[in-house]
């Protein structure tokens, strides 16, 4: 299991738990459940992955 470089949401706090981290490898932004963190992870490319924040921003 990877545990270095995972940042938690910042939206996280007082959710019970129910939240995600993301962690940049290289090209890539991997998402993971910060409640299952050994059943793996989804990876998307940068690019990606800030078109979908810039979206959810507007």
């Amino acid at each position: 299991m990877m545990t270095e470089g995972w940042k938690k949401s910042s939206y996280s706090n007082g959710s019970g738990g129910h939240c995600v981290e993301t962690r940049r490898d290289d090209a890539a932004v991997l998402v993971r459940d910060t409640q299952n963190r050994d059943l793996g992870h989804l990876s998307t490319p940068a690019p990606e992955w800030l078109a979908l924040v810039s979206a959810l921003h507007t």
